[in-house]
């Protein structure tokens, strides 16, 4: 049993961080109730996963990948339309995509707190978690 599990562990992708500096880390259960008052929800993964299924309510703003997934990523070669976001810096959001081994959403929010927004919320759990807890997806 134990050899089975490791070739699955070798292949898994680095997880993302448990914190990001600059940025509140949400769980769903919060991220929905702050949606529910009207908080921006960003979904960050490709257009075809928020066409396929998406967070009741979500924006797409696909951040364009292609560093590595780790702490020390190249945000230079990647991309993230800033101009898609709010132009007031103070609007809240929440970034999202599909938790775990998804980076984009850390990344995003990574790149609106350096482009100066002050209220970026992180749910690391992603969609995944949002699911998990039975809560409107569209």
């Amino acid at each position: 049993m134990i050899v089975l599990a490791l070739p699955s562990l070798a292949l898994a992708g680095p997880q993302t961080p448990e914190s990001l500096p600059g940025a509140t880390v949400v769980t769903a259960e919060k991220a929905k109730a702050m949606v529910e008052k009207g908080t921006l929800i960003v979904d960050t993964r490709v257009a075809n996963e928020y066409v396929e299924e998406r967070i009741k309510g979500a924006v797409s703003v696909p951040y364009k990948e292609k560093s590595g997934k780790s702490l020390n990523y190249d945000p230079a070669v990647d991309r993230f339309d800033l101009s898609l976001l709010p132009a007031d810096k103070n609007t809240p959001m929440i970034m999202y995509c599909n938790a775990g081994e998804c980076w984009k959403s850390y990344k995003s929010a990574r790149a609106a707190i350096k482009a100066g927004y002050k209220n970026v919320y992180w749910l690391r759990g992603g969609i995944p978690e949002w699911k998990a807890k039975g809560f409107p997806v569209e």
